[in-house]
């Protein structure tokens, strides 16, 4: 029975003429098609081991600098620092061919550092340095490019894989004598101490929120030996635990610094093991490209290329080709800024604010940044807590709110209140932005607009829907009330926003307008960065402005986040402190349906479930969508070997897409920006980089 029809018969049950609702409740639709976008570029497909692969070369080479220290003495030759099969980067895959060393990559960014211990929470500051420290068991952001019939996750510290004939359990076998950027060998106690001690330690939260179930409830992970572990599943083949092994749920740690910092092992609280290695901890050991070697507060961090690093081109050159990396500490709009002048060399374009000025300015003759939008897969969202177990601690009035917020025609009454076509042009004009129904973004593999619902504007229809809800204005003041029995006073809740992003701020002030016109009093509550994301985690908000997260773009991605498939999935719903949960009964089909697609191999039926999915999560308003757009890649034109239709954001970053370890600059255009030319990390924790002299 469509919404529609069940509403009618609510009406006509209660005696209510059909024309009075007629007039008043407006039926959902397909959302709007997107307006052309000209300036979107499309990528090069090719086969997954066109672009790398695992194997001996006859030869190694490395920067003339780095042999000096192994003259000095103070490193082994490059053959001994590289695995004895390294991962190569096929040449004939890079746009620009084989590349030189030198030169610098200037970063701005709006984060700030909170350390280096990932795997316990802290942020390094986003804006790519994660992705150049940090390397997973498997690789997904070059997977814009590879041929749809042939996708899966690349390998990358998971060399190799083997299912079991029934399917339950999965062998993987590690890259063998790979090393941390100290010179420590990575084996599978890194991968063991991951899973023991982060994964399935509660009190342990890493920055992307891997849990037990981002891997499937009753998964184990047994130790077979050095270089081979084995995940143990409840259901038949799960191959989307290839797709939880990449970024950033299972990128795992150095073992030999994190086990004497942990709790279980030394006299550390969680708060000390969380913090017990600050942004000037510098040297940290990494499996990524490059080290973090100088930080000033609120002004720059820098990392330098790390001499132990297991990738090399299928010419023999060890990567990564730029020596040094710069991440000043500004603002996410300044990065847009600095990148289109030419004061810095890359940016994930997504503040829609910049856009009409970004693009007249490259194309001046003299622009110093290439500029090419994907497709519209930037989305913002206003999600509700839809716990009404206790979790969050709520006082009265959160928990009558939660209660609302479980009522499908409070839901429906907000989503109809947003007109989304005037937020889109609030952040900019033109052929940029589309209203979003919410569930999976437009321009997504998995998105189907015909099992799409879409509640249009219509403030009218949203009055209606409040009614239902049980909502008037008895006191006439322009404020719906509460129902008698939950108090009766003036509908208050809070809508809670990230002050890192302007476009958060704009979105999230509109909304807050377009209720306040429907008789919803809404406070908005603007917390920085990592204040947002803890009072998300703990649960203390009522609604919030959100852009959407990676499953809700490709599907095969953390995909167990949406929907409550375990207490700790979802955002928008997680187990009280005693583990309960409370679900609805749309929760309760959504959860099912994301298991089903999770234990799925059929294509088609995969598919299917997506279609199904959507259904459900935008009939029921599992999240009301507002508006998505597209980014665009801003690369300074020295670069070379960008591919061709990068999306800033799909499987993962830019950064991660354009794979930065085979970015380089051409000899006769390289610039003197490195602050320490010929130096590489120190020892960890001691200050600096060192010199081979």
């Amino acid at each position: 029975m469509t919404t529609f029809k069940r509403t009618l018969l609510t009406m006509l049950m209660a005696g209510a003429a059909p024309g009075a609702l007629m007039a008043q409740i407006v039926e959902p639709t397909m959302p709007p098609e997107p307006p052309a976008f000209a300036a979107q570029g499309a990528p090069v497909f090719v086969p997954r081991e066109a672009i790398q692969g695992f194997r001996k070369l006859d030869s190694y080479n490395e920067p003339d600098f780095v042999k000096a220290f192994v003259e000095a003495g103070k490193l082994p030759p490059v053959e001994e620092r590289l695995p004895a099969e390294p991962l190569v980067m096929e040449t004939a895959n890079m746009p620009d061919g084989a590349g030189v060393y030198g030169d610098v990559m200037r970063h701005v960014i709006g984060g700030r550092p909170e350390g280096w211990n990932y795997a316990a929470g802290n942020s390094q500051g986003w804006g790519g340095i994660d992705i150049g420290t940090m390397e997973c068991l498997t690789r997904v952001g070059p997977l814009f490019q590879v041929e749809p019939e042939d996708l899966a996750p690349l390998p990358n510290l998971a060399k190799g894989w083997d299912w079991s004939e029934d399917g339950r359990s999965l062998t993987v076998h590690l890259v063998e004598g790979a090393k941390w950027s100290d010179g420590d060998p990575f084996d599978a106690a890194d991968v063991m101490f991951y899973w023991d001690h982060i994964v399935q330690d509660p009190e342990v939260t890493p920055l992307n929120g891997a849990n037990p179930g981002t891997f499937g409830e009753g998964t184990t992970l047994t130790r077979v030996d050095d270089f081979t572990v084995r995940f143990d599943f409840t259901t038949e083949r799960p191959e989307q635990i290839l797709y939880a092994m990449g970024y950033g749920t299972f990128c795992p740690g150095p073992e030999h610094m994190l086990r004497p910092a942990h709790p279980e092992f030394s006299d550390n609280s969680y708060e000390e093991f969380r913090n017990a290695f600050p942004p000037d901890f510098l040297n940290f050991p990494v499996m990524g490209a490059w080290v973090p070697v100088e930080y000033r507060p609120d002004d720059i961090v820098v990392m330098r290329r790390n001499p132990y690093y297991w990738k090399v081109d299928s010419d023999g050159n060890q990567l990564p080709y730029l020596d040094e990396m710069h991440y000043r500490l500004s603002t996410w709009a300044d990065r847009d800024i600095q990148a289109v002048a030419g004061t810095g060399d890359f940016s994930n374009l997504e503040q829609p604010a910049n856009f009409v000025e970004s693009l007249r300015r490259a194309a001046e003759e003299d622009a110093p940044a290439a500029l090419e939008f994907g497709p519209r897969i930037i989305g913002y969202g206003l999600y509700p807590n839809l716990s009404g177990n206790g979790w969050g601690e709520p006082d009265e009035r959160a928990q009558t709110i939660r209660e609302l917020n479980r009522n499908e025609h409070f839901r429906k009454g907000i989503a109809q209140a947003l007109d989304r076509q005037r937020l889109g042009e609030s952040l900019v004009k033109g052929p940029f932005t589309t209203p979003y129904a919410g569930g999976l973004l437009p321009d997504t593999t998995y998105f189907d607009r015909e099992s799409t619902v879409f509640y249009p504007y219509s403030l009218e229809s949203a009055k209606a829907h409040f009614a239902e809800a049980g909502l008037e204005d008895t006191d006439g003041n322009g404020i719906l009330n509460l129902p008698k029995d939950m108090g009766g006073g003036d509908v208050v809740m809070t809508l809670m926003a990230n002050t890192d992003y302007g476009t958060d701020r704009t979105v999230a002030e509109g909304v807050v307008a377009m209720l306040q016109d429907a008789g919803i009093n809404v406070s908005l509550n603007l917390l920085a960065g990592n204040d947002f994301d803890a009072t998300r985690d703990a649960g203390r908000y009522d609604w919030r402005i959100q852009r959407t997260g990676t499953e809700l773009v490709t599907g095969v991605q953390n995909t167990a986040n949406l929907a409550p498939t375990g207490p700790n999935t979802s955002q928008l719903h997680m187990a009280n402190a005693e583990g309960e949960m409370d679900l609805l009964p749309f929760e309760e089909e959504l959860a099912q349906i994301v298991r089903d697609f999770m234990s799925s191999n059929d294509a088609e039926e995969k598919t299917e479930l997506m279609k199904r999915y959507q259904t459900v999560a935008t009939e029921n308003l599992y999240g009301v969508g507002l508006t998505a757009y597209p980014g665009a890649l801003v690369v300074n034109k020295r670069f070379a070997n960008v591919p061709q239709g990068t999306p800033i954001f799909m499987f993962n970053w830019a950064e991660d897409n354009v794979m930065r370890e085979r970015l380089f600059v051409p000899e006769d255009q390289q610039q003197s920006h490195e602050l320490h030319p010929e130096t590489l990390p120190g020892a960890p924790g001691e200050d600096g980089p060192v010199t081979a002299g």
